[in-house]
């Protein structure tokens, strides 16, 4: 018997004691090939680009009826809430995180316990959207991820035991991690959470055996990035572009723009892509400007963080609209070339296709049923604002309260965080949406430490009777919906796509679903027992294809979504992590 890293009792099977050697390193290929293997995932995304492809097909269109679970695992205690996080495996080791910064490693074959992590979390950390964590890096011998209080912590993958922790920033100012953490050409690489409390958005990377900071790029123009040598920061640093630029008067210096949902990795470019959240305050009539780089998609270089290029969706959002959501790499042909784009479907209701070598727009469209505060997009990919579509100035009213409106999709997106996936069979993305809109206004706020930095008033309400949620496959070189599949409630948890023309992802009612990657039919479905809002992986493993997805319900819906809200409130909470596979007479 021993001891996991919280001094609770467990078995060891043979694979784990076999695995506690320390023999199974997680090596810089084994993470640039992700995307190609199929006895492992060892990234947030199944692969550096973050197209959640697999090319296993054991498991496909004409068996995934069959499916099976085989084992679940419950995170235990009354911590309960939003289970976003996607697994991680390696050498038959599962590793996950779970709400209130816990991690694990499991068994993958048995579903047995080998240690558990938990995180003292301090009194006064300030989440703005439930206590969820989004999952973790494997690189060597250490697991790496994240904390509410904002910190890094590494493991040792095999046994659970502390190698180091480091704070990234202070929870006090509102600063919060919930992002899995990526590890590219050996730098450990996070963002971080916070744009509601008027913080400074910034992506840094760190020695993975150390801890030492070894860059930071801010995302608030007029911040100036750094790298570091020997824990000093070199002079000069890297230039933030101008203050005052396009933020009015000292604004830029609480600006938001928080880097929540971490990013992906192009190799071909040698780029890391990072979406930015929302500027700060909400009340865009107090920052006149584009608020550069809010709401935006920066390319950073991975050797010292600074800005290659940036891409912004929405200037001077004034919907919380936000520009975090996940650039995915992806190559097309056209004309008889090969061209190098990437994609991101943004809460703002529009689907943007750029080329990843410059950041150029080649084209957008919406992909929700109805965009109001925009009537489209220009030739350089700018939105073309609706008159009267934006909240009004207080300053304008009698009142405390400036002039209200409608407005669709409401701020928590068209998308939010949950991932898209890109199949590589089909040419097709298929994205976690949902309609919804929303009632507006904007409020007198001012700057306070660590205090809610909004300036906004809001109530989000159903746009249909009959859902809300939309699953739908969408081609990026035409912007058609090619099939979706409506649902009761908000869609809150990622996609994955695999090469047996399969689409799984989770609802709040509990199923994991699976559907033809190219027609929508629904081919499968098994109740977890409570909301699905995390992300499946899947894999192989002694010759049999398995799928895992933790579930356990929770996220911003049930704290943000007004009206909303009571679409989901018999919900009950969870947190179990599911492992399904064929029975062998099916596979």
């Amino acid at each position: 018997m021993r001891l996991n890293s919280i001094g609770k009792p467990f078995a060891v099977s043979a694979l784990a004691l076999a695995v506690s050697s320390g023999a199974y390193a997680v090596t810089d290929e084994d993470i640039l090939n992700d995307h190609t293997t199929a006895d492992d995932v060892v990234s947030y995304g199944m692969g550096l680009q973050g197209q959640r492809y697999s090319a296993l097909d054991t498991l496909n269109a004409d068996n995934v009826k069959s499916l099976q679970p085989v084992w679940a695992f419950s995170f235990g205690s009354e911590k309960m809430r939003g289970q976003e996080s996607q697994p991680l495996i390696k050498d038959g080791v599962m590793y996950i995180t779970a709400s209130y910064s816990r991690a694990y490693a499991i068994d993958a074959k048995t579903g047995e316990e080998i240690w558990q992590y938990d995180a003292r979390l301090p009194d006064g950390i300030m989440p703005c959207c439930d206590v969820i964590n989004r999952g973790g890096a494997l690189y060597g011998d250490l697991f790496f991820f994240a904390t509410l209080d904002a910190k890094l912590v590494a493991l040792n993958k095999d046994t659970g035991k502390v190698v180091w922790i480091k704070p990234v920033a202070d929870y006090k100012e509102g600063y919060a991690i919930t992002a899995a953490p990526m590890i590219v050409k050996g730098k450990l690489i996070t963002g971080v959470s916070g744009g509601e409390f008027g913080i400074v958005g910034k992506v840094e990377a760190y020695d993975p055996e150390t801890g030492d900071k070894l860059w930071t790029r801010p995302t608030v123009e007029g911040h100036m990035g750094y790298v570091y040598e020997d824990g000093k920061a070199i002079e000069n640093g890297i230039s933030g572009g101008e203050a005052g630029k396009t933020w009015p008067g000292d604004m830029w210096k609480t600006g938001g723009a928080a880097t929540w949902l971490g990013g992906t990795y192009d190799a071909d470019t040698d780029t890391l892509f990072f979406g930015t959240g929302n500027p700060a305050p909400w009340n865009s009539h107090l920052r006149p400007g584009d608020n550069l780089f809010s709401s935006s998609r920066v390319a950073l270089d991975p050797d010292d963080g600074s800005i290659k290029w940036h891409f912004q969706t929405t200037p001077n959002d004034g919907w919380d609209y936000d520009g975090v959501n996940e650039l995915i790499s992806f190559d097309y042909e056209e004309n008889g070339g090969v061209v190098k784009a990437a994609a991101t479907a943004d809460r703002n209701g529009f689907f943007y296709v750029l080329d990843r070598t410059d950041g150029s727009f080649i084209r957008g469209f919406p992909f929700v049923d109805e965009v109001s505060w925009a009537e489209g997009l220009d030739e350089n990919g700018r939105p073309i604002y609706t008159d009267g579509g934006r909240p009004g100035n207080p300053a304008d009213a009698e009142g405390e309260k400036g002039e209200p409106v409608l407005a669709r999709p409401a701020f928590l997106g068209g998308k939010n965080w949950m991932p898209m996936a890109y199949s590589q069979d089909t040419g097709l993305f298929y994205v976690p949406s949902n309609e919804w809109a929303m009632d507006i206004w904007n409020e007198p706020v001012s700057y306070k430490k660590g205090a809610a930095y909004l300036g906004a008033g809001f109530t989000i309400k159903p746009a249909n009777e009959d859902f809300i949620g939309v699953l739908r496959a969408i081609d990026p070189k035409t912007g058609e919906e090619v099939w979706r599949h409506e649902n009761r409630a908000p869609l809150w948890g990622g996609v994955m796509t695999t090469a047996g023309n399969l689409v799984f992802t989770g609802t709040p009612e509990g199923y994991l679903k699976a559907f033809d990657a190219q027609t929508g039919e629904e081919l499968y479905r098994f109740n977890t027992g409570s909301g699905v809002v995390g992300t499946p992986i899947t894999w192989e493993m002694d010759g049999e294809q398995y799928v895992s997805v933790a579930s356990g319900w929770g996220g911003a819906v049930p704290l943000w979504g007004g009206e909303v809200a009571k679409v989901v409130k018999e919900f009950n909470q969870g947190g179990m992590l599911w492992t399904f596979k064929l029975p062998k007479e099916d596979s």
